[in-house]
């Protein structure tokens, strides 16, 4: 029998902190003026131009995945009413940043242009690679491993191409590009930091010897995906010589990920220090907010459970 949800009892207290915290953090593309960046992108040269469609592409890409396949499955498995909510809310935030990614594309380039990077992100064998070694756990993969799959996506390959807006902001450039990647980042550090609460609820479940087995294929997993990371971070980055900055902070992003599940970090030489201060000043400068009735800020902020030991994304 169905039962209508009742918002006045409390089934998990997080729930109830995470709509709060999600709904309080709406926002929409249209409230920030990309195209007040056109002075700043015409002064770029032609292979950062492209980099950067790139990288913004291929988010693109990853959240048009996230929001047609991978937030719906997080229901099969809700815990609770409320969860079931708030996975609602994600679904449409998802679906708010993959337009977002196409307000920026066309705010800066002509159609040719976006047309082409559209083109590139759906044939690229490094993207198409990660979105379909995604979707294959999505699709037959139990509900545990589907979580996992997500809180690597949004807390891990998006980083990758969130790296060079912020790494462009912390010298005063593309304020409105990266004032989106930096609301975009904010709302999926709360997802992230959801998804593995509600992750680390059921695993603590299984025996110890089903937990030692799940945590073999999660590795196996985060290999791959690292693997296949790397190569494309290579591809992408070397022309400009950030690509050995870009990957660390990628394995920092990745230690993030694995606290939220309730694991310890995976790479030792990749903390807050680690990670070039020009991208934090870009994480951490204020910016105008674009957003005059709700006061939606754009602040980089992580969602802490009592599994995290760093503070430094704390809300």
């Amino acid at each position: 029998m169905e039962q209508t949800v009742n918002w006045n009892v409390i089934e998990d207290e997080f729930d109830e902190y995470v709509w709060d915290k999600a709904t309080a953090q709406f926002w929409l593309d249209t409230r920030v003026p990309v195209s007040n960046d056109l002075k700043d992108w015409r002064v770029l040269s032609d292979i950062e131009k492209s980099i950067l469609n790139k990288v913004v592409g291929g988010l693109a890409l990853l959240d048009t995945l996230q929001s047609e396949e991978g937030v719906n499955v997080m229901r099969e498995d809700a815990l609770t009413h409320k969860e079931i909510a708030v996975i609602n809310n994600f679904l449409m935030m998802e679906s708010i940043h993959a337009k977002s990614y196409g307000t920026i594309l066309t705010s800066l380039n002509e159609k040719a242009v976006t047309e082409a990077t559209y083109e590139w992100m759906n044939n690229d064998p490094r993207m198409q690679y990660k979105v379909q070694r995604i979707n294959e756990i999505y699709q037959t993969a139990d509900n545990l491993k589907k979580k996992v799959a997500s809180v690597y996506l949004e807390g891990i390959l998006y980083y990758n191409n969130f790296f060079l807006p912020l790494w462009y902001r912390g010298q005063n450039k593309l304020a409105n590009l990266s004032e989106i990647i930096k609301l975009v980042i904010r709302d999926e550090s709360v997802h992230g930091t959801y998804l593995g609460y509600k992750f680390q609820l059921s695993f603590a479940k299984l025996s110890s010897e089903e937990q030692a087995s799940f945590k073999i294929w999660m590795d196996e997993l985060l290999d791959d995906l690292l693997e296949n990371e790397f190569r494309f971070t290579e591809e992408i980055y070397a022309p400009i010589g950030l690509a050995d900055e870009v990957k660390q902070f990628v394995r920092y992003n990745a230690n993030k990920s694995l606290q939220n599940m309730g694991f310890q970090a995976r790479f030792d030489h990749a903390t807050i220090e680690d990670i070039n201060p020009i991208v934090m000043n870009g994480i951490s400068t204020e910016t105008a907010n674009h957003d005059f009735f709700s006061q939606v800020g754009a602040g980089y902020l992580m969602g802490s459970v009592e599994a995290m030991e760093e503070d430094d994304y704390d809300f």
